[in-house]
């Protein structure tokens, strides 16, 4: 299908659409990226062709080729304003145009004023719209679309809403449905391998106080990557996940300051024989973490690449030290400036070591040139691992001061600046749309620098916390509506 339509035309993008949202498109990446290559050649020259008034079409347009990391420019769009700049009051009768623009508006970086201007218009009218549409398929549509934009979307959920309201194409309806069922077979047998992992732990019995969410970190490891092929990337990541979990709440609730110096140093020293130093509960932690790693090794003997797990280990050992330092800051009732907040959070937002981790089964494009860049902590990764942090911060703030817990960025802002909650909460909102600018930038300029599969799993972490901390901290309460989503994705198959 997608080499019989014609180069540039419309059909095509909408082709490349619809596999891309009932995700199949791993199953078409040579296709859809040679396609995409072929319209940014001749994207001025196609937008110079295209129905002027065709607002989905450019807006279509401009949305896929800046996922695939391709820098288009903004500026077809104006021909869709006033003589003011401002979006013509008539788009709102092209309800499918203006979903399309509110969804490649998402992609703006600075500088792009247009865009600010089109994401604000088509929020707007689109909320007004809403209630007045009669087709109960696209008022689906622009529901989901106004709290989880394609930009934020995790690609196995929204796949499974998109493929409960797509008609068009039965064919390649009855695929989507198929090739679901597979995947969710196929990762059901993969968490019921890492459960027996779990189980054998027996964390509950000696580590109560944790938050026990191994469901929820393959989960969260399902949402960076689902394609078959990163299994092994799949299993690193949850356990790691499931271990800084338990060593974050032991830091955050559990473990007194003597106690947190030993750890940390422990870890420091990272070795087996560090943990005759440690409290019994802090010996399990720490051997649990050592089996891990040391079974990462193993994994990647075979490939001669085990050297690689030392830029890992190098992570949890910033991220201790972090930990360490804000368990300081709680026991001296210290709040810290923003400045020394964000800077710790850029490790404790946690995108550093997961990638580290997962990176690690992800195969020979992982090599180690991208692991000595990510090293550097670039500008991606640190726009990525704070969003993930302030997120978490705007959602968890008044739980965690509830118990006691070290100050968020909400209380370092309102503290040193002398504002109000609400204040504070609109000036985290702007950091988080700042650094997603700097994301969409750095995405934009990395694209064929480094792999587009090294890049897309930063993408989709970040997507994952813009999920997960949408209303709720998911994560801490999963028996809310967390429950129901992995219940769809690896427990009830398409019908």
């Amino acid at each position: 299908m997608l080499v019989m339509s014609p180069s540039k035309s419309l059909q095509k993008l909408d082709l490349i659409n619809t596999i891309q949202r009932l995700g199949v498109a791993y199953h078409f990446e040579r296709e859809i990226e040679e396609s995409l290559s072929y319209m940014y050649t001749h994207y001025e020259e196609w937008i110079g062709e295209v129905d002027g008034d065709d607002l989905h079409a450019i807006a279509l347009c401009f949305r896929l080729l800046r996922q695939q990391g391709y820098h288009v420019s903004c500026d077809a769009f104006r021909k869709f304003t006033d003589d003011e700049g401002d979006f013509k009051k008539e788009l709102v009768n092209d309800v499918h145009g203006m979903l399309s623009l509110y969804e490649a508006s998402q992609y703006r970086v600075h500088d792009e004023e247009i865009l600010d201007k089109a994401l604000n218009f088509t929020i707007t009218q689109l909320k007004l719209i809403l209630p007045k549409l009669t087709d109960s398929r696209l008022a689906q549509q622009v529901s989901n679309a106004l709290k989880f934009p394609i930009k934020d979307g995790i690609v196995r959920v929204e796949t499974r809403k998109f493929i409960s309201f797509y008609h068009e194409n039965e064919v390649l309806l009855n695929f989507a449905k198929l090739d679901f069922n597979i995947l969710q077979r196929f990762h059901k047998k993969e968490l019921c391998e890492i459960t027996r992992w779990w189980k054998e732990l027996e964390i509950m019995k000696s580590l109560p106080y944790v938050r026990d969410r191994l469901t929820e970190c393959y989960f969260w490891s399902l949402s960076v990557y689902f394609e078959p092929q990163y299994n092994v990337a799949r299993k690193l990541l949850t356990k790691i996940t499931y271990i800084i979990t338990n060593i974050d709440d032991t830091y955050d609730i559990y473990g007194t300051l003597n106690e947190l110096t030993l750890f940390t140093e422990a870890i420091e020293r990272w070795n087996i024989d560090a943990s005759e130093q440690l409290p019994l509960y802090m010996q399990i932690i720490y051997r649990n973490l050592l089996d891990v790693y040391n079974e990462i090794e193993k994994e990647l003997a075979n490939e001669n690449k085990s050297f690689l797990v030392n830029y890992s280990i190098i992570e949890m050992k910033k991220a201790t030290r972090v930990y360490f330092e804000e368990a300081k800051w709680y026991h001296e009732k210290k709040i810290p400036t923003m400045e020394q907040y964000v800077k710790n959070g850029i490790i404790t937002g946690g995108l550093l070591l997961l990638a580290s981790t997962f990176w690690l089964g992800i195969g020979e494009i992982a090599t180690k040139d991208a692991f000595d860049w990510m090293a550097t902590e670039p500008p991606i990764l640190v726009a990525a691992s704070l969003i993930g942090r302030l997120l978490n911060d705007l959602q968890s703030h008044e739980e965690e001061q509830k118990r006691g817990d070290v100050a968020t960025a909400i209380e370092c802002y309102m503290k040193e600046y002398n504002v109000t909650k609400e204040e504070a909460y609109m000036k985290i909102r702007n950091m988080i749309e700042n650094y997603w600018k700097i994301l969409n930038e750095e995405y934009l300029k990395l694209t064929g620098v480094i792999p587009r599969v090294l890049l897309m799993s930063i993408v989709n972490f970040t997507r994952t916390v813009e999920f997960l901390y949408k209303d709720e901290d998911a994560f801490t309460f999963s028996k809310n509506n967390l429950k129901d989503v992995i219940s769809a994705m690896l427990v009830d198959p398409i019908i």
